[in-house]
């Protein structure tokens, strides 16, 4: 599909720059139009999502593992981190809640900048770590899971619908920096979806009023991840669980460092011996397979 697109779009280039390209006004600005179209699917893996073109909220969960799935959450954030500022987007973090190692329990951060949901929503789902763990004293070999979810951002101006009733919110003193008031008073807030059991933690705006807002953002985008996730399956003749189990047997990529090293997408078999490269942030192999999968 890639191909066949990337062929259009050199043959339309060659007819644009024609010395009478615009004799035929319309047909013309028809064409150009196509070429808009054509370069913005390539762009989002041709997907058309609906929020694609905008900002990603990306949360990390620890599953199974202890110490290990907690030191796996932040190599993951580390990794992540690393790919983003090679696209020239920007992140800040809205939530995290770390261990005495420097792990992540959890961890939510935005993404800004072009197309950034449209590329990393396929991250979406179970990674797997098998290494020598560094905190066994016996040096024994340990399996771990973090859980990844990629959510959009909602633009400005888009309506959140959601029923009060169906909200449960609990307000605690942040944990994060932000200046006297932020650390004295409860600016942070949890909100969880009655319904669905949907949870989402923020503490990075300054006041319990903004916290509330973004968090109810959050939660509106993770229901709309949801129901596409839901509507996809049904498309195809799948059944989808709304859970997805952060153990053996979900991941959608492995990270194996020990006894030999090896990094695998089992959803498209794209693998790399070289580790440290994609914990460096070169992702593109693993993101081209995936988008070409939708």
């Amino acid at each position: 599909m890639f191909e066949e697109i990337k062929k259009r779009i050199a043959a339309i280039e060659g007819e644009m720059g024609e010395a009478n390209f615009w004799a035929d006004k319309t047909r013309a600005q028809n064409i150009v139009k196509e070429y808009q179209d054509l370069k913005e699917e390539l762009e989002t893996g041709g997907t058309g999502g609906k929020y694609d073109k905008g900002n990603a909220i990306i949360s990390i969960f620890s599953g199974a593992g202890g110490d290990d799935s907690e030191d796996f959450s932040r190599i993951l954030f580390e990794m992540y981190q690393k790919y983003i500022e090679k696209q020239g987007w920007a992140w800040k973090i809205i939530h995290q809640n770390t261990n005495d190692h420097n792990g992540y329990r959890n961890l939510t951060f935005l993404v800004e900048g072009r197309n950034v949901y449209g590329t990393l929503k396929n991250e979406s789902g179970v990674h797997r770590l098998v290494r020598v763990s560094p905190f066994s004293a016996k040096k024994l070999r340990h399996t771990s899971f973090s859980m990844v979810e990629v959510i959009p951002e909602f633009p400005k101006g888009v309506q959140v619908d959601i029923n009060p009733d169906d909200l449960k919110v609990e307000f605690a003193r942040s944990s994060g920096p932000g200046g006297q008031n932020v650390n004295k008073r409860e600016t942070a807030v949890r909100v969880v979806h009655i319904p669905t059991g949907l949870a989402v933690h923020c503490e990075a705006e300054r006041s319990q009023a903004d916290n509330k807002a973004r968090a109810i953002e959050i939660l509106a985008a993770k229901l709309y991840k949801m129901e596409e996730e839901e509507r996809k399956s049904k498309e195809k003749g799948m059944y989808v669980s709304k859970t997805t189990a952060n153990e053996w047997g979900s991941q959608i990529r492995s990270y194996v460092f020990h006894p030999y090293q090896m990094i695998k997408d089992h959803r498209t078999g794209v693998e790399t011996a070289n580790v440290d490269k994609v914990l460096y942030g070169d992702l593109d192999a693993f993101i081209e397979a995936e988008r070409k999968l939708v």
